[in-house]
This record gives structure tokens, C-alpha cells and sequence, in this order.
């Protein structure tokens, strides 16, 4: 961030621009050096963070311990909304900051935040608990895949009751699961004095893997298909782009002297998952938990599920909404004129934000809950990142479906995501979204009833069985 705000600071390390044309000279060799170089550095730092940062601040909690289950969901909710109000920040009182006042105190301030956050973390640092990084966990799954892969051939029996089995020193676990059973054949030992060395470890960890790193894989491949399910969320969020031309079009006068800008819309989905977490965690559980006498909360999978049917009823605003103002816009003869404001206000698109908020706080915080909960805790830092990676697939996905739309309705006239949006159909497109998340819904449902039980659940049930004992 340092180097990016020498940018604005150094006349030197910047291209010279004439002030009254706005033409600019080519940027030189070390100035696109300094510039690619402060943005490679941000994406390194941002990736170590956001990849550790959740999984860290959990760490703090034992997830062993029935007790600090509620603790655990309350931690999530909060985590996710802090993260979402500093994006509420970066898009509202930064970017004004950086239009009003120019780059160097725009770009000045947030090296001033980062450095305050860097002195508090390292102060506090004595503070935390610091769990120690064993070996490569990626290796560690790679090798179990191998190993029963060579051991293929082994027979297994129907109740895993007689095999010697490789047990990591330390470890509570004595003997691997019946689920996803092919893959025990990685732990069983066929001869233990030639396979494993005097303190108990396997001669070679690609023909003999302990019990540990089989039930984390299992893990992993076990919670996979509940993870495929939540990129139709991920496409959902990126349709804000289409809403951001929709505003453009649309009335956005909040009063006679007040205009919202077109791009500032999505900050009303921000808004509304930071309000309803809010409100969920310190309004809505502890009144339900006074009535019932005991801790309520809504299980991960009703979470997951809230948040699926939250963003097939945003698309469903949305294409509601689209279907109007396009209806009013040819009805005022703007067919031609994509970017001529049609008699109708910006702030219909409401619905389509807040639900599209809601959708994102039940499920993408239902989701990292489950992650955490489910994969064992040396996967912690897989757990916080598997969203990461749906928000990755997600816009994948809605690459392509855009794309195949596009080729696939423009042969018979006008696509249905023309760049003029009063000749596309974009309500049509919405319908078409709200119709796969609809059947995405659905195989979310079976996706649950083949899982079972969540641990996570489990735990917090238990933690109300005490609370009623006493």
C-alpha cells in the first residue's frame, strides 16, 4: 500500500499528464515496475490474510468444546459482518475521500489504517494462541488418494475390527470410518516391522498413511457436494453489475437535490446483511431463547437453506422489477436510448439488495460455519477458504451462463443481454437464474439428506440437554 501511495506522492514515479487536455505521456519501465510491484504485494498480503484471518481468530475458541459452540456461531456472524462494513467503507467514505480530496490522501489514509491495524496486531500478539504448522496438508491428501490407489487390490473385511492400522502419535482416533470405506485401504498395514519404522511412522508415506490423514480427506470429499451448492449464491452476488445498469436508467433522486449514484447501489446489500446480523445474533436469538427457556438457534443446514431461497426470491424481484421499468421505458419510446432515464424510481431495486443481503448473511455464514464445524481442525485454514473458492466457481459460472445466453438468444433477434438493456430481455434472464436457483434448492435438499447430522448442530444440542439437566 506504501508503494502504491508513492505513486500519488513522487511527480517522478507517475506518467506526466497535462492538466488542462488530460492527455498523459506512456508510462516508463520502472514506473510500471513500482506500480505492478505495489499491486502484486497487496495481492500477496490480501491473500495471507483473508485466507488465515477467520481460521485464526477461531483458533482462540476450542471447537472441541461443547461450551464455546455458541460463542463459535456468534464469532462467524461478527466476523463476516466486520468484513462487510470495512467494504462498506472502502466503497462509501474512501472512494469520496479519493474524488473530493485527491489520490494522496485518498490512497494516504488507507496506509495510515494499515499501519495502525498492523502496530495493534503485533502488539497484541503475545495475546493469541499459536497453533504450530505441521507438513503439507495438500501432500498429506495427495498421498492418501495414492496410497489406496496402490493398495486397490487389498481386501477389506465387512467390519474394520482386525487390521493393524497407521495411527499418527497422539492421536484419538484408533480406527478409520466405515464412510467412503476404499479409502481405509491407505491406513491398513500389511506388515508392520517392514512397513513402519521403530517410533510407529510409515517407511513410505505414499504406500501407508495414518488414520488422520484418511478421515480428512473424507472429510473433505464429504462436505464437497453442500459446497457446489452454494455457488449459485456466488452467481447471484455477481449479477450486481446488471442492477448497476438497470439504476442507470431508473430515477435514483432520494431527494429533489440527492442523487444515489448508480454504482453505489450494492452498498444496500451491505447494508442489510450487516443489519440483519445484527439484529439476528442480538435481537432475535436472545428473545427466542428468553421465551423457550433455553438456547434457540437456526441449524447450519436451515441457515444454508434460508439463504438459497433468499437469493431465488432476489432474482425474482429483480426480474419483476426489470419487466416494469422495461415495459415503461418502450411505452415512452426509449428503445434506442439505452442510457435515457425512464420515469421510474432506483429505489425498486430495494428488494433484489436486501434479499440478495439476507441471502449472503444465512448462507455464506451458514456455510463457513459448516466448513469450520465438519473438517477436522487441522484443516481449519481449508475450512474458512472453501467459500473463497465457491466465490471463484461462482463467477466462472456465471461467465459461462451469461455467455451461452448471449449466443444462444441473439440468433433470433436482439440478446436477451443486449448492451442496450431496452431491447434485451434481462427480466427473462432473471427468470432463468431464479429457475436454477430453484433447482439448485432442490439438490441442496438431497445433498443433506445423503450428509446426515451436522456436527455442528450435534454440539449445540448437546450444549441445550445440559442447560435442561440443570
Amino acid at each position: 500500500m506504501v508503494l502504491l501511495w508513492l505513486t500519488a506522492m513522487v511527480p517522478q514515479a507517475r506518467p506526466n499528464c497535462d492538466q488542462f487536455s488530460s492527455i498523459c505521456e506512456s508510462p516508463t519501465t520502472p514506473q510500471l515496475l513500482l506500480l505492478y510491484s505495489s499491486l502484486g504485494l497487496m495481492s500477496i498480503g490480501a491473500g495471507g490474510i483473508r485466507s488465515s484471518s477467520l481460521a485464526f481468530g477461531a483458533d482462540q475458541l476450542d471447537k472441541n468444546n461443547p461450551e464455546n459452540a455458541g460463542t463459535l456461531q456468534s464469532y462467524f456472524n461478527w466476523y463476516y459482518a466486520s468484513v462487510s462494513f470495512s467494504a462498506l467503507i472502502a466503497v462509501t467514505c474512501i472512494v469520496y475521500i479519493q474524488d473530493n480530496l485527491g489520490w494522496k490522501i485518498g490512497f494516504g489514509v488507507p496506509v495510515m489504517l494499515m499501519f495502525m491495524s498492523s502496530i495493534s496486531f503485533y502488539l497484541a500478539s503475545s495475546f493469541y494462541i499459536k497453533l504450530k504448522a505441521r507438513t503439507s496438508l495438500f501432500s498429506g491428501l495427495a498421498q492418501v488418494l495414492v496410497a489406496s490407489f496402490r493398495n486397490r487390490h487389498m481386501d477389506l473385511p465387512p467390519q474394520a475390527t482386525d487390521e493393524v492400522y497407521c495411527i499418527r502419535k497422539g492421536s484419538m482416533l484408533n480406527a478409520p470410518s466405515d464412510k467412503l470405506r476404499f479409502l481405509n485401504k491407505a491406513c491398513v498395514t500389511r506388515n508392520p516391522q517392514r512397513d513402519l519404522t521403530s517410533d510407529g511412522n510409515a517407511r513410505n508415506p505414499w504406500s501407508l498413511c495414518t488414520i488422520d490423514q484418511v478421515e480428512e480427506l473424507k472429510a473433505l470429499i464429504r462436505v464437497m457436494p453442500l459446497c457446489s451448492a452454494g455457488v449459485m449464491i456466488s452467481v447471484t452476488i455477481v449479477q450486481g453489475s446488471f442492477s448497476v445498469m438497470q439504476a442507470g436508467t431508473m430515477d435514483r433522486h432520494v431527494t429533489p437535490k440527492f442523487e444515489i449514484p448508480s454504482g453505489s447501489f450494492g452498498m444496500f446489500m451491505i447494508i442489510s446483511l450487516i443489519a440483519w446480523i445484527a439484529f439476528y445474533d442480538r435481537v432475535a436469538l436472545p428473545l427466542a431463547s428468553r421465551i423457550k427457556g433455553k438456547p434457540v438457534r437456526l441449524s447450519l443446514k436451515q441457515r444454508m437453506g434460508i439463504g438459497l431461497l433468499c437469493s431465488c426470491a432476489s432474482l425474482i424481484a429483480a426480474a419483476i422489477v426489470e419487466y416494469i421499468r422495461r415495459a415503461i421505458a418502450i411505452k415512452q419510446g426509449l428503445s434506442d436510448e439505452p442510457q435515457a432515464m425512464v420515469h421510474m424510481s432506483a429505489l425498486w431495486l430495494l428488494p433484489y439488495n436486501v434479499l440478495g443481503g439476507l441471502a449472503e448473511a444465512f448462507n455464506a455464514i451458514g456455510q463457513t460455519e459448516f466448513f469450520y464445524s465438519e473438517l477436522p481442525k487441522t484443516m481449519s485454514s481449508i475450512a474458512s477458504n472453501l467459500f473463497g473458492f465457491e466465490a471463484f466457481a461462482g463467477s466462472l459460472v456465471a461467465s459461462f451462463i451469461t455467455n451461452t445466453v448471449d449466443d444462444v438468444t441473439k440468433t433470433g433477434g436482439e440478446s436477451w443481454v443486449s448492451s442496450n438493456i431496452n431491447k434485451g430481455h434481462y427480466d427473462y434472464y432473471y427468470w432463468l437464474l431464479a429457475g436454477l436457483n430453484m433447482l439448485n434448492f432442490i439438490y441442496f435438499l438431497a445433498c443433506c439428506k445423503a450428509y446426515g447430522p451436522c456436527q455442528g448442530d450435534e454440539e449445540s444440542q448437546a450444549q441445550e440437554s445440559r442447560i435442561d439437566n440443570c
